[in-house]
């Protein structure tokens, strides 16, 4: 049903995968718009309960495909991003389900972005993030701006949004970038490992999880108190409280079902 995307459910897990690898994934009109409706239907799809990120090819994102945008009139920066890039950030911040990104290959600009904007991501040796709106004489967009800092500190996301280096899998893991680098040929096995256990994980409790580490950027401790009350009561009230605790009581293995 996609053109620029695959995706595929399975075990629980929705893949979505960027599929213009000739161009090293770099982003058109139709890829985004296909991203915004595949985030739509994992969100919509109560079977799936984690999500993997990923580029066909040699890539994971490259960005803007400034090659497709040079053939057509003058386009709004402005305009392009808001009806292009940030929803996808907001979706995938506003998901309550965990995203994995499977880092492949590079991840620049915009795609660089994207994956920041995941929950947790796992890096082939081959990787590598770039923040390479500099190098066009453009600013960081899509979220980088504001992921970027808050992972690596203001003084080395200037240096990197600045000289438009490039970071290498192990300098990001090392940065706290990336959760873990593993070789090219066992980046599947680590990266489903990870998908499989968040799928069989209670995910209401993910997805509030998510949502208090999204507003705790931005909030003080007495408005972080009060909204883990909040959602603490929320997730006491979930059949899976009731089944962790069951489970704990007769000493076996919570089978939770993700409500």
């Amino acid at each position: 049903m996609y053109t620029c995307l695959l995706y595929d459910v399975r075990d629980g897990v929705a893949t979505i995968t960027f599929n213009r690898p000739d161009v090293f994934n770099a982003f058109n009109d139709p890829q985004s718009y296909e991203l915004q409706d595949a985030l739509k239907q994992v969100a919509r799809d109560a079977s799936v309960r984690a999500v993997v990120l990923t580029g066909a090819g040699r890539a994971f994102c490259s960005g803007q495909d400034l090659k497709a945008a040079q053939g057509e009139e003058k386009r709004s920066f402005y305009d392009s991003l808001h009806k292009r890039y940030n929803p996808i950030i907001r979706a995938m911040r506003a998901l309550p389900k965990p995203i994995i990104g499977r880092l492949n290959g590079v991840a620049a600009g915009a795609g660089c972005s994207l994956a920041l904007a995941c929950d947790a991501l796992i890096a082939s040796t081959d990787a590598s993030l770039i923040e390479v709106f500099i190098n066009i004489g453009l600013v960081p967009d899509s979220g980088s701006s504001y992921f970027l800092p808050r992972l690596v500190g203001t003084l080395k996301a200037f240096e990197l949004c600045t000289l438009g280096s490039k970071v290498s899998a192990e300098e990001a893991l090392r940065l706290g970038l990336v959760n873990q680098v593993v070789a090219p040929e066992q980046l599947d096995e680590a990266t489903y490992a990870l998908a499989a256990r968040y799928a069989a994980a209670p995910t209401k409790s993910i997805g509030l999880i998510k949502q208090m580490l999204n507003k705790a950027s931005a909030s003080t401790l007495d408005e972080m108190l009060d909204y883990e009350a909040y959602c603490q009561q929320i997730a006491g009230e979930s059949d899976d409280y009731r089944e962790g605790v069951q489970a704990f009581l007769e000493k076996r293995k919570p089978q939770f079902r993700g409500a």
